[in-house]
């Protein structure tokens, strides 16, 4: 069954170009032109993925990206003409999957497209996540490196799950501290760098240097993917 994609930009010219390369690539495309529209299609369609322009009338691409994240792990990859960092920040930290600028290739979407599709069905579809000489078992909460059992503390499974189930994604301090203890408050975000830290001592040959559990400077972390 093909996958359901929704596009949500208030320009048609470029709607339409998207839609006609993702058609073209074998999905089924649902539109919206405004935020309110998106959460309505959203709601109804239920798509498998959504491209989102950050600039949009009624309710701006943040809010639509956070409503969304309230209920649902859907993908998102976020589209935007502003070249301003911190908006990429903010839409990582809303939960974006990828984050496109303006203006863009369509085939590089449509590649971006894919991989996110894919990583997402691969990580519904196992259990256990392996990488290099580690193994994560999501049911028995068991950690083995190089086939020995390492032990952690439920906190940092917790934290080492989340990361792992989402290769590649990066995840910013205060979106791991509200998986943590259920808040944001930036003063604390240190309590995520010990926790990384301790993670690091445990999975990694060279903490220092590690392989698994990566540093995006200036954003946060990520879950390395099998082929970083």
């Amino acid at each position: 069954m093909a996958h359901k994609i929704l596009v949500v930009d208030d320009e048609p010219k470029i709607v339409e170009m998207i839609r006609g390369y993702l058609r073209q690539a074998g999905y089924v495309v649902i539109e919206a032109f405004d935020g309110k529209a998106a959460l309505e299609r959203f709601k109804t369609e239920q798509p498998a993925l959504v491209i989102l322009d950050l600039m949009l009338p009624e309710i701006d691409g943040f809010d639509v990206a956070r409503a969304i994240r309230k209920t649902s792990d859907t993908p998102i990859i976020m589209l935007t003409a502003r070249t301003d960092a911190m908006d990429r920040v903010l839409g990582l930290e809303l939960g974006a999957d990828d984050y496109v600028p303006k203006p863009f290739d369509a085939r590089e979407l449509i590649a971006r497209v894919r991989a996110v599709l894919r990583r997402t069905q691969e990580t519904f579809q196992t259990h256990v996540i392996e990488i290099g000489k580690l193994r994560i078992d999501l049911d028995s909460h068991e950690v083995k490196l190089v086939g020995m059992l390492v032990e952690f503390t439920p906190l940092e499974f917790k934290l080492l799950a989340e990361l792992a189930r989402h290769p590649g994604r990066v995840f910013t301090r205060s979106q791991l501290l509200e998986l943590l203890e259920g808040t944001t408050y930036a003063a604390l975000e240190r309590t995520v760098d010990t926790h990384i830290k301790n993670l690091r001592k445990k999975i990694e040959e060279d903490p220092q240097n590690p392989k698994y559990v990566l540093t995006v400077y200036g954003v946060g972390y990520k879950f390395a993917k099998p082929s970083e």
